[in-house]
C-alpha cells in the first residue's frame, strides 16, 4: 500500500523558511518531512548513514544540519540511542481528522516508540484534542514511570562503597579505576560529552567551509572526508588549525589538491611540529637560515689580495 505525505502550499511562506533557512535547510526539512521512514505519528526511527545515502551527503554533512534543526531552527529532535527522530510540527499540520481507523493507526504506532519524552515533544503542537488526548496518555505513563523509578532510586540502601567519591584519583591509581572515575565525571556532567561533541562539529563546519569556498572541489567528498580523519587520526594537539594552515599553505601556492596537503601533514608530523606555533617558529628559523645562505653566497669569482690590473699587458 501506498504511503503519502501531505506538505502544505504555506510551507514557503513560513517566517523560519523565508528569513532563516537556507536553500539546504529547505531540502532537507522536506526529506524530513517526507522520506519513507516517515510514520503517521511524527516519529520514525532513521539512522544518519541512511539519511547521507539518500541525501548524497557525507555523515559530517548530515551530522551538521541535525544540529543546526535540533539547536537553532528548534524543529526536531532525536534520540542517538534509540535512534528515533520526532518532528515539532507534525500533529499541527497532518494530525487534523480523526475516526477509528486513524486512532487505531496512531495508537498502534505510539506503542513502538521507545523514547517516550519524544510523544510529549509532538504532542505540545496538535491541536485536535481527541488526537493530543491520546499522545498524552502516553506521556503519562511515561512520567509515571519516571516517578517510580526515582522512588526505587531513593530508597535503594546506600553502601559503604556508596559514599566514596573517587572521581579525584592519585596519580598512581590503576587503569580500571582511571575509567571509573572517567565514567563517573560524566555521569554527574553530562555537558562535557555535548560540549565536545559540538567543538568537533564546530571544527568540521570550518575546515569543510574553507575546503569549499577556496577551490578544493564543493563535490569532492571522498577527499573531505579523507582530510576530516586527520582531526581524530594525527597526533597533532591543534589538530583544526594545523589543518586550515596547511589548506591556506595550498591556496598560497595554487596547489588545490588533497595530496598536496596530506603531503603537508605528514611533513609536519614528522618533524614532531604538533600545534600552529611550533610550525611557525620552524618555518621562521628555516626562512632565517635560508636567508643567511642566500646572503653568503659571493655575486661573483673573488679577486686575489695583491692582484693589479695592467691595461697594456699583451701589446707590443
Amino acid at each position: 500500500m501506498a504511503k503519502y505525505r501531505m506538505v502544505r502550499t504555506d510551507f514557503w511562506k513560513n517566517p523560519i523558511a523565508l528569513e532563516e533557512m537556507t536553500p539546504e535547510d529547505k531540502y532537507f526539512y522536506l526529506y524530513l518531512l517526507t522520506n519513507p521512514n516517515t510514520t503517521q505519528i511524527g516519529i520514525y526511527k532513521i539512522t544518519k548513514k541512511q539519511m547521507a545515502f539518500d541525501l548524497g551527503y557525507s555523515l559530517e554533512s548530515v551530522h551538521s544540519l541535525m544540529e543546526r534543526f535540533t539547536r537553532h531552527h528548534k524543529l526536531i529532535r532525536y534520540n542517538p540511542e534509540t535512534r528515533e527522530l520526532a518532528i515539532k510540527n507534525w500533529g499541527k499540520y497532518n494530525l487534523h481528522k480523526g475516526g477509528k481507523p486513524v486512532m487505531d493507526c496512531i495508537n498502534t504506532e505510539l506503542k513502538e516508540v521507545e523514547d517516550l519524552s519524544l510523544i510529549s515533544y509532538v504532542a505540545e503542537t496538535i491541536n485536535k484534542e481527541e488526537i493530543r488526548s491520546l499522545y498524552e496518555s502516553f506521556s503519562k505513563h511515561d512520567l509515571e514511570k519516571e516517578i517510580s523509578q526515582q522512588i526505587e532510586d531513593d530508597t535503594y540502601p546506600v553502601t559503604e562503597c556508596d559514599e566514596v567519591d573517587d572521581t579525584i584519583l592519585p596519580p598512581d591509581t590503576i587503569p580500571g579505576q582511571k575509567e571509573k572515575a572517567f565514567n563517573l565525571n560524566k555521569e554527574n556532567n553530562p555537558d562535557i560529552e555535548d560540549q565536545s561533541q559540538n567543538q568537533k562539529t564546530k571544527d568540521v563546519k570550518e575546515i569543510v567551509e574553507f575546503w569549499d569556498s577556496n577551490g578544493f572541489g564543493f563535490s569532492n567528498v571522498n577527499a573531505k572526508e579523507q582530510l576530516l580523519s586527520w582531526l581524530d587520526d594525527s597526533s597533532f594537539l591543534q589538530s583544526k588549525d594545523v589543518v586550515l594552515k596547511a589548506l591556506a599553505i595550498a591556496c598560497a601556492n595554487n596547489k588545490r589538491k588533497l595530496n598536496y596537503v596530506i603531503g603537508i601533514l605528514k611533513n609536519w608530523e614528522n618533524e614532531s611540529l604538533l600545534t600552529v606555533e611550533e610550525i611557525d617558529s620552524y618555518q621562521e628559523n628555516e626562512n632565517h637560515v635560508h636567508k643567511q645562505s642566500t646572503e653568503s653566497l659571493p655575486s661573483g669569482r673573488a679577486i686575489p689580495s695583491g692582484f693589479e690590473l695592467d691595461l697594456t699587458a699583451g701589446e707590443e
